[in-house]
């Protein structure tokens, strides 16, 4: 790779890194203290048992955050043993996904650099073979990360056999208990979720099933699933959005409550999971409890061309 492309001295880097424990308390609080010690703000730490997955986000000078990302790997990898590891949400690894987000300063470019940085280190401190997706996928059939993550941790040592599906870092064998990372670049994605006032899962499933963006009158750019929630006995549509400039929170919430309803349910409850543009709210007609946080400003999310 080649030398750092200049950026200005205010410029912004936006992680979210997706940890594979959502039940260890003392772990989670010890890989916020890893990125915070780094030196970058820590905005939000989303734990959640049942998907059994925490999503950390943060933001700072990119080399800020490319070691604090660093650090909070390696931490997740010493730690988590993914042959033990049960939730509900796919994955791969005890550190899943590493997207990062170009803000203030940044291009998409750059934050691919970034990513690519991160990944190549990351493999070669812990052996954990890394594949790059989104806008850093080298392979433009690797670009969609539920392609990726297909069959998840216990299909790892199969998938990897395939020359195909050879990491872009490291061997192509899964590491014994971290599995797999998958590093990118991309823009800003909205986390969403919608509490159902039933357990059914199947209920969940059939509404995810007939908003995402595959099914025939999807909504563009939403991804969907249903998930049943044991700790809280109620089903979820967990969903990802994105692109909320084609596709808001609020158009989905209409949606959803629609499908619901055709169903026999209703929705309970809103959920955002860490932090969003502020603007892909100015339409919001519902309640949703968020700090104000973790609504960030329109304005850092400019990246460069």
């Amino acid at each position: 790779m080649g030398p750092k492309q200049a950026r200005p001295a205010d410029a912004l880097l936006e992680c979210i890194p997706n940890v594979s424990e959502g039940r260890d308390r003392a772990l989670i609080r010890a890989l916020g203290d890893a990125v915070e010690g780094a030196g970058v703000r820590l905005l939000d730490v989303n734990e959640d048992v049942d998907h059994h997955r925490s999503v950390f986000t943060y933001l700072g000078a990119p080399d800020a955050v490319e070691r604090a990302t660093l650090a909070l790997a390696r931490l997740a990898v010493e730690r988590i043993d993914m042959r033990h590891h049960r939730g509900v949400h796919p994955r791969v690894g005890a550190v899943d996904v590493v997207p990062f987000v170009p803000l203030r300063g940044l291009s998409m470019a750059q934050a691919v650099d970034s990513a690519r940085r991160v990944g190549q280190a990351f493999c070669l401190a812990t052996g954990v073979p890394v594949f790059y997706y989104a806008d850093a996928a080298a392979d433009p059939a690797r670009r969609e990360l539920p392609i990726v993550r297909w069959g998840g941790f216990e299909r790892l040592e199969q998938r990897l056999a395939d020359p195909r599906w050879a990491p872009d870092c490291g061997a192509a064998a899964p590491h014994p208990t971290a599995g797999v990372t998958i590093v990118g670049a991309r823009g800003p994605l909205i986390a969403f979720n919608a509490m159902l006032d039933t357990p059914a899962v199947a209920v969940a499933k059939s509404i995810a099933a007939a908003i995402r963006e595959s099914a025939a009158g999807g909504l563009p750019r939403v991804r969907a699933m249903g998930v049943y929630l044991e700790s809280r006995d109620v089903a979820q549509v967990s969903m990802n959005l994105l692109d909320y400039r084609v596709t808001s929170p609020q158009t989905v919430a209409d949606r959803v409550e629609a499908e619901a309803l055709a169903r026999g349910a209703t929705v309970m409850a809103w959920e955002l999971v860490g932090c969003a543009p502020a603007d892909a709210w100015r339409d919001w007609r519902r309640t949703l409890a968020v700090a104000p946080s973790r609504l960030l400003s329109a304005e850092l999310f400019a990246a460069s061309a």
